[in-house]
């Protein structure tokens, strides 16, 4: 032993699973039958001008989680939403959620940090939107800690991540499981695997992704990755609905 500790992979998968492990807002789920959202993380523009059309064909609302930082700006060849379309998928019903306003890793900031992140993104979007308070939010890079969790979710009635996995049972709601719709993960997850198992356990369903493009970014999906998504959705008989309604029939109903 030369004590040096554990290599850092395992040191931070070690930390994953305790953050993972330690639920700040628990609560026994209330469904009696099986729910999905759709969330659209970062909001590229694309996730409103081509999934928006699908989603409003399909007759769907979903959970756009915003960055202000992102505003009218272009990163790493994708186009990130204006304050024109962040009104337009409000107006149009979707949720707003959010994301920080910096978008970093929380594990990395100290408490009043995140929390001037959080209240700089809530004046950013009160700002487009006027007087609209954001109640789901989603932990960018999908990254979370322990103090993050306990100041998120004492502000937010939903927390986000990305492990993936069906809620159910006793939810963590300051860290919800999701499947993201990037091809390695659907690989490894198939949609018609994880629909039976929400059908199995009344469960909630979370999907999330980025830009919605031909060719996505390898965060993305394409429209027919997301077309497919809502037609096994609905020809399941899952209802799909944004966060801050999924919420409801979770812990209220």
């Amino acid at each position: 032993m030369n004590g040096a500790g554990p290599p850092t992979s395992l040191l931070n998968r070690a930390v994953n699973r305790l953050t993972r492990a330690w639920a700040s807002r628990a609560v026994r789920s209330r469904l009696a039958a099986p729910v999905a959202t759709i969330t659209f993380d970062d909001f590229p523009r694309s996730a409103w001008t081509r999934a928006g059309p699908l989603l409003e064909e399909a007759g769907i609302r979903a959970s756009y989680f915003v960055s202000g930082c992102f505003c009218e700006r272009a990163v790493d060849g994708v186009e990130y939403f204006c304050r024109e379309d962040l009104l337009a998928v409000h107006e149009a019903g979707h949720e707003i959620g959010c994301h920080t306003f910096g978008h970093q890793r929380v594990s990395k900031q100290s408490r009043e940090a995140l929390g001037a992140s959080l209240d700089r993104n809530a004046a950013f979007v009160r700002d487009v939107l006027g007087d609209v308070i954001m109640t789901s939010f989603a932990f960018p890079h999908g990254d979370a800690s322990i103090p993050a969790k306990r100041l998120v979710s004492s502000r937010f009635a939903a927390c986000r991540g990305v492990w993936a996995g069906v809620n159910a049972g006793l939810i963590d709601l300051s860290q919800l499981k999701a499947f993201g719709l990037e091809a390695h993960v659907l690989a490894r997850y198939p949609l018609k695997k994880v629909v039976a198992e929400a059908k199995a356990t009344n469960g909630w369903l979370i999907f999330f992704t980025h830009d919605v493009a031909d060719v996505p970014s390898p965060w993305g999906c394409t429209p027919d990755q997301l077309k497919e998504l809502i037609a096994l959705l609905t020809d399941a008989g899952i209802e799909i609905l944004p966060m801050k309604n999924a919420i409801g029939r979770v812990a209220f109903t």
